[in-house]
């Protein structure tokens, strides 16, 4: 039952590991788009731009949401392959982080924590509503539609692929 004393769990969990969970994801993307020669800026939370580090923007509302702003998708040079890697370079990032962190659970390194529980819940979270194949009320799509776009070839009204 949730009380009054998981409050601080709570706040620890909304604020601190649902933001790492997310710069981890994005870092996913940045990753592959940089080794394939892309350029990408993250966009961590919503809101106004509170800072601007690298290609990370961190914004007010730092603890909601986090997405990517694509630039140079769209040349020739980019083929099928590398694009579907920079869209899933998030959820690879994601999935490697879970079974990083259970390994070291698993060989004694790290102590099982509600922090750690939390941590692994978010990423199955973002792994999975990342690869949901869904059109977002902007235009734009989810990782997995986008990754289906690419293949299937069609376009979507906002995708930052065409």
């Amino acid at each position: 039952m949730f009380g009054f004393e998981d409050m601080g769990k709570f706040f620890l969990s909304l604020f601190l590991v649902l933001p790492v969970v997310t710069i981890i994801h994005q870092s996913g993307h940045l990753f592959f788009a940089k080794l394939l020669g892309c350029h990408v800026d993250i966009h961590i939370g919503t809101g106004k731009t509170l800072c601007k580090v690298g290609p990370f923007c961190i914004r007010k509302v730092y603890f909601v949401d986090g997405w990517c702003e694509y630039k140079e998708l769209h040349h020739k040079k980019n083929g099928k392959v590398k694009k579907v890697l920079i869209f899933l370079g998030g959820s690879i990032f994601n999935i490697s982080t879970i079974f990083l962190v259970n390994g070291l659970i698993l060989q004694g390194t790290l102590n099982p924590s509600i922090i750690l529980y939390q941590f692994v819940y978010f990423s199955v979270y973002y792994v999975f509503f990342s690869l949901f194949p869904a059109q977002f009320v902007d235009g734009c799509p989810s990782d997995g539609k986008a990754v289906l776009n690419i293949i299937f070839n069609k376009p979507l009204e906002k995708d930052p692929i065409n």
